[in-house]
């Protein structure tokens, strides 16, 4: 157990584990310090001054961020020289800040904003002209830099040297000339260039993507997992709470990371944090369609086989093995479809496995022989029902040899959100709402069980996988007992030992482990 001192804030007597900064004492007991530059996942500088407070003893005041807590320290962090110094500070940001507020994408979440209000609003004594810098210019792919509104905090700068280690940026000049730029013929791109917007205090660094979208205060936020690899970064889906389809809006215009510190930090890569058009596609299936047949032909285990998805939720996959495997005794089921297409992976974040629950998958046992096999099987028409979940099989094999394989089977069923063309060689396709639309767990490479959460209906007629299997068993003349993806999770951690004991209260909003399975 951490060692831990005792000291006063505020008047108020805190005990804080040895070693502490007093701005993270300050946090942990509702104390609420203003800063710029810190940042709990970067280093620290305590070069924006911002949160300088009074400690008895020594004579001059102190960078909260920077000083550590000891026994008996008293600290003030609302003294009349403390509270004069953040004015101060304010007062020298401002000088030669732009009144770009009305036109800002930051305004609403503006750290500037956010502590004039608290510490500033006085008279300014500035009547010069502001010094002019140049305004709105790309520095990536994602990013836009206004350097009149940056306030040279250098977060964005050691994110680039201790994060993603590839240092595009630095301060450029010395003294009042100071900038952020990237080095010459250089761009921001790299796989996480985005997070620099996320702890951009003010609104110097913004996405070229959310840029004048919505306004900030118009966004719900709805807490969910990133489907993009098996990772399992925790992130907020924000949504436009004025989509309007009429103006072209989106409904969920962006991705944010949320902190989980045994996943993905504070931090998400940008092909999870772009991959948001994919909720509201083009090519969403949004209604179901028949192509040719006469209904489901189940007669019988042996000649059906089901492709399950790694892209499915935990409860839903679970719901699919008590339909197939346990009611209809089918044992063909396998849910590893191979990817021909080269894969990006680093040993950060991102991961080759780009499925987020094919660690539940595996606790749950639904591999097989291979999809390959599958796909003999089919060809040797030993299969008459396949049933596919969400894979388009074309990236995995050749074209020509899906064809073949699928034009054997008497009854094709595909079950997903998008049109491809393994969809458009089914006999009926049920469409199905993605992770944005429904509740469940994913279980990430860690074996860490995360929740998922509807943030938005489903488009169309689609329907969550679980609803889907439900109206699937009623058609085969089955009694179905519905249930909630939450009931459903308890029935699967009675069943499944990887989960045992499990719930969702216990999983809570950072995960829990899974027990380990399997030799």
């Amino acid at each position: 157990m951490a060692e831990k001192v005792t000291f006063t804030i505020d008047g108020l007597t805190v005990q804080s584990p040895k070693g502490i900064s007093i701005l993270e004492a300050a946090k942990q007991v509702g104390i609420k310090i203003p800063y710029y530059c810190y940042h709990p996942g970067l280093s620290v500088v305590a070069n924006c001054r911002m949160c300088l407070v009074e400690i008895e003893k020594i004579p001059k005041l102190q960078p909260s961020c920077g000083t550590a807590v000891a026994e008996g320290m008293v600290v003030r962090t609302q003294s009349p020289e403390a509270l004069r110094n953040r004015q101060s500070v304010l007062e020298f940001l401002l000088i030669n800040h732009p009144l770009d507020c009305p036109v800002c994408d930051q305004a609403g979440e503006c750290e500037l904003q956010n502590y004039y209000m608290d510490h500033g609003v006085y008279d300014p004594r500035f009547n010069e002209n502001k010094k002019k810098r140049k305004k709105a210019f790309p520095i990536g792919p994602y990013v836009i830099l206004d350097q009149e509104r940056c306030i040279l905090c250098t977060r964005c700068v050691r994110f680039t040297r201790e994060i993603s280690k590839t240092g595009e940026l630095a301060v450029h000049d010395r003294g009042h000339l100071s900038e952020i730029d990237v080095f010459p013929g250089v761009d921001l791109n790299n796989p996480y260039s985005g997070n620099v917007v996320d702890i951009c205090p003010v609104g110097a660094l913004t996405d070229r993507d959310f840029r004048f979208q919505c306004r900030v205060w118009f966004l719900s936020s709805t807490s969910s997992v990133c489907p993009g690899c098996s990772r399992g970064c925790n992130i907020e889906i924000h949504v436009n709470e004025h989509f309007n389809p009429r103006y072209h809006d989106k409904r969920v215009p962006r991705l944010k990371p949320r902190f989980n510190p045994d996943v993905n930090g504070y931090w998400m890569c940008d092909e999870g944090r772009y991959s948001y058009p994919a909720i509201d596609a083009p090519n969403r299936l949004r209604a179901p369609r028949l192509r040719q047949g006469n209904g489901w032909q189940i007669q019988g285990p042996t000649g059906v086989a089901v492709l399950a998805s790694p892209q499915m939720s935990n409860e839903e996959l679970f719901g699919l093995r008590q339909l197939f495997r346990d009611v209809l005794d089918v044992r063909n089921i396998e849910y590893r479809v191979p990817l021909r297409d080269k894969v990006y992976a680093d040993d950060f974040l991102i991961t080759a496995d780009k499925n987020p629950n094919s660690r539940g998958a595996e606790a749950l046992d639904l591999g097989g022989n291979g999809c390959e096999a599958v796909l003999r099987d089919c060809v040797e028409e030993q299969i008459r029902f396949l049933y596919i979940c969400q894979h388009d099989l074309t990236r995995g094999f050749d074209e020509d040899q899906v064809v073949r394989a699928l034009s054997k089977v008497q009854f094709v069923a595909y079950h997903g959100s998008r049109e491809n063309r393994t969809a458009a060689l089914a006999n009926v396709q049920l469409p199905a709402a993605v992770y944005a639309e429904k509740d469940g767990t994913f279980t990430n490479i860690q074996g860490r069980v995360q929740r998922i959460r509807r943030a938005v209906a489903p488009l169309g007629q689609s329907l969550p996988d679980l609803e889907i299997l439900e109206l699937l068993a009623r058609e085969l003349g089955l009694e179905v007992q519905p249930g909630s993806p939450g009931e459903i999770f308890l029935q699967l951690a009675e069943q499944v030992p990887a989960f045992r004991g499990m719930s969702y209260e216990s999983i809570g909003d950072l995960g829990q482990p899974m027990h380990p399975f399997g030799s």
